[in-house]
């Protein structure tokens, strides 16, 4: 009888909770799956706002610091008030005008296509964090250990 070929797998640290920040690990999560690959998924620090459904939805794009920001002026004009707001409104236009989905509906595509996602129990015990606080998507609160073993024999490791 013929071995059965092990799954490719990724696994992603997502750090970042902003809405350009977001969208790699998603896009990336989820490419993955479409190509049956495993997809893991491990939400720390600031991107455990990800996955917050308290803040999910609202996640934004700070212009100041973000040099790559494609705005015909300069960066510093970032600091005005209701320059996160432009930036963040302008990102989501830019976005939907290229049809790539939102955040909630790559979560939800993630999730579809069996994309794991994990929660970092230290971050939301440091952050005050609940788990009744996170979307339903997330498969299990994990410490870095718990992570490190699902990543252990991954094909494809990144920190975003």
């Amino acid at each position: 009888m013929a071995e059965e070929k092990k799954k490719k797998k990724l696994c992603i640290i997502v750090s970042k909770g902003t809405l350009d920040a977001a969208y790699p690990p998603l896009i990336l999560a989820s490419t993955a799956a479409s190509m049956d690959w495993e997809a893991h998924l491990f939400f720390t620090f600031y991107g455990l706002d990800i996955i917050n459904k308290k803040k999910f939805k609202s996640l934004k794009v700070a212009p100041i610091a973000n040099p790559a920001m494609p705005m015909p002026v300069p960066n510093i004009i970032g600091m005005l008030p209701g320059m996160t707001a432009m930036a963040t409104m302008m990102m989501k236009r830019m976005m939907k005008k290229q049809n790539v989905p939102s955040i909630e509906e790559l979560i939800n595509m993630c999730k579809e296509m069996g994309v794991k996602f994990y929660a970092c129990q230290m971050t939301m015990d440091v952050m005050g964090c609940p788990e009744s606080d996170l979307l339903p998507v997330v498969d299990a609160c994990l410490g870095a250990a718990g992570f490190l073993d699902i990543a252990s024999d991954a094909d494809v490791t990144l920190f975003i």
